[in-house]
């Protein structure tokens, strides 16, 4: 069995319900051009277009089917967090969102299971959605790499990571929709460059400012390879070594490599010798298997990439299936 970490959807009724009561969510639908429906925020964030990949279920399975993939831990498209809504309405807003997943993952038991979005913008309340959405059947959760352009170490969120660790749920981060400005704006190079920036400005922060000392037990899973910070982990632990406190912080217990193995990474990283040294780094243990689907720029054959770069059977199941169901307690 292959369960797919990293895999983006958006159910139809969510935007049947925007057409008749987006009022009341502060969000409505809108044309990007004709016949391309997208979401606009009542603060002024206008998203991507939609499209089938992101809201078909047929299709879905379909593609899950032909990449070998049997179970999907489906979690919303990154665009639709809203976290700049007030907080009644974004709690309302993952209310619905959460939902719409909960019965696509009931619709077809055997091959979803769902994450859980939260209103970020308040952590009392992302809180009290997780709890809500646990009950309702989550198995973790999935939070943007930052709120609004303030770094997550940066945000009053202990309730709500003392909410994921009490609950047995883990956080997926993921990138916000990094705006492509200035020398971001061509060639791909936001997607490239500022999403894996996002997650290592997001981890550091968190590192960095104490919130996985004062939470031991919270588990994070890292998008795309971990973003940056792999490689980047060298000058993580020279800042904090030679840095001046000003600077770097004194709030962490530990050096940043001391916390790489409180992180579980997926494998969306396009290229054999970045897994073998992912694997090299952190360990086949704390690799799970992503695709990024349905984006032209995930994986779309992701146990050939494994068997690509060299990862044997044992490495391969552990990718797959024992490390996912490890972490994720609730998948049963």
């Amino acid at each position: 069995m292959a369960i797919d970490v990293h895999a983006h959807f958006v159910p139809r009724e969510i935007l049947d319900t925007l057409e008749t009561a987006g009022r009341d969510y502060g969000v409505s639908l809108v044309e990007n051009e004709p016949g391309c429906r997208a979401c606009r925020f009542a603060h002024g964030l206008q998203t991507r277009s939609f499209y089938d990949g992101l809201l078909d279920v047929d299709l879905r399975l379909g593609e899950m089917d032909r990449q070998g993939v049997s179970r999907q831990l489906l979690s919303l498209w990154g665009d639709l967090f809203g976290y700049g809504l007030p907080v009644a309405k974004g709690a309302a807003w993952h209310r619905l969102l959460n939902d719409a997943l909960a019965r696509t993952a009931e619709a077809h038991p055997e091959r979803f299971s769902w994450m859980a979005s939260v209103p970020l913008q308040d952590g009392a309340a992302a809180a009290r959605e997780l709890e809500r959405a646990a009950a309702a059947g989550a198995v973790g959760a999935v939070v943007a790499a930052n709120v609004e352009g303030e770094n997550l170490g940066d945000r009053e969120l202990d309730e709500f990571w003392s909410a994921c660790t009490r609950l047995d749920m883990p956080v997926f981060v993921h990138p916000a929709l990094p705006h492509a400005e200035g020398r971001a704006r061509r060639f791909g190079l936001n997607q490239i460059v500022a999403y894996t920036a996002d997650t290592t400005y997001a981890v550091g922060s968190l590192i960095l400012s104490g919130a996985l000392d004062r939470h031991p037990t919270l588990r994070l899973v890292l998008s795309h390879g971990g973003g940056q910070l792999v490689w980047l982990i060298g000058r993580f632990d020279r800042m904090h070594d030679k840095g001046a406190p000003g600077v770097t912080g004194d709030a962490a217990a530990m050096a940043p490599s001391a916390y790489l193995d409180r992180f579980h990474y997926d494998t969306i990283l396009h290229d054999d010798r970045a897994l073998r040294h992912l694997r090299e780094v952190v360990g086949t243990g704390r690799m799970l298997l992503g695709t990024d689907i349905p984006f032209p720029i995930g994986d779309d054959d992701p146990l050939a990439t494994l068997r690509a770069a060299g990862f044997d059977a044992a490495e391969q199941d552990a990718i797959c299936e024992r490390n996912p169901r490890a972490l994720y307690a609730r998948l049963g």
